[in-house]
């Protein structure tokens, strides 16, 4: 297992200065994204169509000693509004495809969420069983659009040999284990997670015991945490939609490790990793309000390299 970064945080600068400050760090492992939700500075997918540029890219990772643990495509695929949702789709393959021509084992994206009907414009995420019109929406969602698509989706992935690690987040249809373990049971094996523990926090799920409910299903892990405000709980619970910037006022933000929970749980949830078998990346994701991106890649690296044990030389830790 190694420490990484997800590389969004640095987008304003190129990759050959991001791969030394991060060399600098201890770090020489990127989780990179090629569009939809989170841009694509350090990946084009461009690069499919042009192999000079792509040889000149894998020259630029190769020369300093660096790793891609994953592409990431963070999007929603199952948009109701078509053009939306074809935009997203045709990211996600040409991601896969790149990954493949680039030797990455794993891709990194969202599950989508649809609207309520054939005939909606806008998601519709359900969290309630009552009124009973919610649940005909979930089954229609999951029936109509979640499975056919990630059918489909998977096999494609699986034929260019890439595997997909969904990230649980509210607001789309895999939001927990319980749905990222629906979808898996769906898609099949070469779809699993992508685990943020950060997601799990502010949902009152225990992420090491969600460990032990995934076990095998997890392919990829984000390095995020969450502080959750209990003066500000009793107000809004948990499903609170005021701007992350608006911290004084929110129930949780997003914090670097280690300042929402400490070297006790990241230990623990190292551990719990390795015993069921994960020994990969733990790709820290910078999106703390409170520190700027310098301060909180630099604060979260030196945590996490404190915890992580590198694997032994030699070890074919990416296979």
């Amino acid at each position: 297992m190694r420490v990484g970064v997800f590389t969004p945080l640095l987008s304003q600068l190129p990759l050959t200065v991001v791969l030394k400050k991060l060399a600098a760090l201890h770090i020489d492992t990127v989780e990179l994204a090629t569009g939809n939700y989170v841009g694509d500075a350090h990946c084009k997918l461009s690069m499919l169509e042009n192999p000079t540029v792509l040889a000149e890219f894998q020259k630029i990772v190769a020369d300093h000693g660096a790793k891609i643990s994953a592409l990431s495509c963070h999007g929603n695929p199952l948009h109701p509004d078509k053009d939306h949702a074809k935009q997203h789709r045709e990211v996600s393959r040409k991601t896969i495809l790149l990954a493949e021509k680039l030797g990455v084992p794993m891709m990194v994206d969202f599950s989508g969420c649809p609207g309520d009907s054939p005939n909606a414009t806008a998601p519709n995420w359900v969290t309630c069983p009552w009124p009973p019109d919610y649940l005909k929406v979930l089954d229609w969602q999951w029936n109509e659009v979640v499975a056919p698509y990630w059918v489909e989706h998977a096999k494609f992935a699986a034929d260019h040999g890439v595997k997909i690690a969904v990230e649980m987040h509210p607001g789309f249809v895999v939001y927990n284990p319980e749905t990222m373990l629906r979808l898996r049971s769906i898609a099949g094996p070469n779809v699993g997670c992508n685990y943020d523990p950060s997601h799990l926090f502010w949902q009152n799920i225990d992420p090491v015991a969600a460990v032990r409910v995934l076990q095998d299903a997890i392919f990829h892990v984000h390095a995020k945490d969450t502080q959750l405000y209990p003066a500000n709980l009793p107000r809004t619970g948990v499903l609170d939609t005021k701007p992350y910037t608006q911290e004084r006022d929110r129930a949780w933000i997003f914090r670097t490790c280690g300042y929402g929970h400490g070297t006790e749980f990241w230990s623990e949830l190292i551990s719990t990793l390795r015993m069921f078998g994960y020994d990969y990346v733990v790709s820290i994701e910078h999106e703390d309000s409170l520190l700027s991106p310098e301060e909180g890649l630099t604060k979260a690296a030196n945590f996490l390299n404190g915890i992580v044990i590198r694997e032994k030389p030699g070890a074919a830790w990416w296979t």
